[in-house]
């Protein structure tokens, strides 16, 4: 029974829009997000490459018909996204893992209200920002060599 004033259980399940809104938690969830993402995607496409390379068994014929599938449009914006995914993977992951050793996080402080944690401070939005700058940067080389003309 429910009293007077009291929420019910399911008052603060925002369900997939609440778990996907940056807004809500910032950009350290996107971040988070992204990180796990990538890393999906850099393994089936690791799989898919294992693949790939497994045709030059086949011989001749059989890699040249694996290669027309690559070189095309569709597959130069694949390798687009994957450099992409892998370069925020690799500077997101350094990011963390001087986060883990203590690095940039700065002093330990008192909790009080209206709790804001000291280890998301400017230095880690900072390593997040500069992850996805690096990661534009990467791509637009990328697409530049894929999809350009000389």
């Amino acid at each position: 029974m429910k009293m007077l004033g009291q929420k019910n259980n399911r008052d603060n399940r925002e369900g997939l829009k609440g778990w996907l809104n940056p807004l809500r938690y910032g950009w350290e969830r996107v971040s988070y997000w992204l990180q796990r993402l990538t890393g999906i995607f850099l393994l089936v496409y690791f799989v898919g490459h294992v693949f790939e390379t497994s045709s030059l068994v086949g011989g001749r014929n059989a890699w040249d018909t694996m290669l027309e599938m690559t070189q095309t449009t569709w597959g130069h914006t694949f390798l687009i996204m994957v450099i992409g995914a892998s370069t925020f993977h690799s500077a997101n992951g350094i990011r963390l893992i001087f986060t883990h050793v203590g690095i940039g996080l700065g002093k330990p402080g008192r909790p009080d209200y209206p709790y804001y944690p000291s280890s998301l401070n400017t230095r880690q939005r900072s390593g997040i920002w500069i992850a996805l700058i690096l990661t534009a940067v990467a791509m637009l080389y990328g697409a530049n060599v894929l999809l350009g003309g000389d």
